[in-house]
């Protein structure tokens, strides 16, 4: 079995994995870059899954729909594979439910996971092209409030990068312990629950 998943995610797919003593998955990541680009996951899921052949009995895409407007269901509808559930990664971690209650509630949130904390000025201040034309902050976060910091672990290294994101944003903050969520639930039902069970196929990580 294969997990086909966004660089954003490989950090906690490792950790799924591990805490689980799963040896039947092989993970794979794309570039965490089409994270700020997702009129590019399309083409690079094709690609790669273009080349996976027979080498494995089933393949979970680790996207949600990430703004790709449906595309990556049309893919999995012509590769037999199957994507994780809802429009936004944030999802994963919260659960869709809560998510769209949250975002609900207040759609003036910008969210950030650890992987979001841990490279913030370069996904977000260097991708955006804020750091060279700071003037750019106003027009991007002006519909914005708060930055919301859905932790995946309990880390006060990540907790003050977190926070530094919300003050360069000029945003307030507010911290949600989310734990690996819905994540951790797909991988699991991916491998049917299973742990390791002598698969001579070990973890592969990239």
């Amino acid at each position: 079995m294969l997990i086909l998943a966004c660089g954003a995610l490989a950090r906690e797919l490792r950790d799924i994995t591990r805490l689980h003593d799963i040896d039947t998955v092989d993970v794979e990541c794309l570039p965490a870059s089409l994270h700020s680009r997702p009129g590019d996951i399309p083409a690079a899921l094709r690609e790669r899954l273009a080349g996976i052949g027979d080498d494995y009995d089933r393949v979970l895409i680790g996207y949600a729909d990430c703004g790709t407007a449906g595309e990556i269901d049309v893919i999995c509808a012509e590769s037999r594979a199957t994507r994780l559930p809802g429009m936004h990664c944030y999802e994963f971690f919260t659960g869709s439910d809560r998510f769209l209650a949250m975002h609900r509630r207040d759609p003036t949130a910008f969210y950030l996971t650890d992987f979001l904390a841990r490279h913030f000025e370069r996904i977000v201040l260097d991708g955006l092209g804020i750091t060279t034309r700071p003037e750019l902050l106003a027009l991007y976060f002006r519909n914005y409030t708060k930055v919301v910091y859905l932790a995946q672990t309990s880390d006060p290294v990540l907790d003050a990068r977190a926070r530094a994101a919300a003050d360069a944003l000029e945003l307030d903050f507010e911290r949600i312990e989310t734990g690996y969520g819905d994540l951790a639930t797909a991988v699991l039902n991916l491998t049917d629950g299973s742990a390791a069970n002598g698969s001579s196929r070990g973890r592969r990580l990239h």
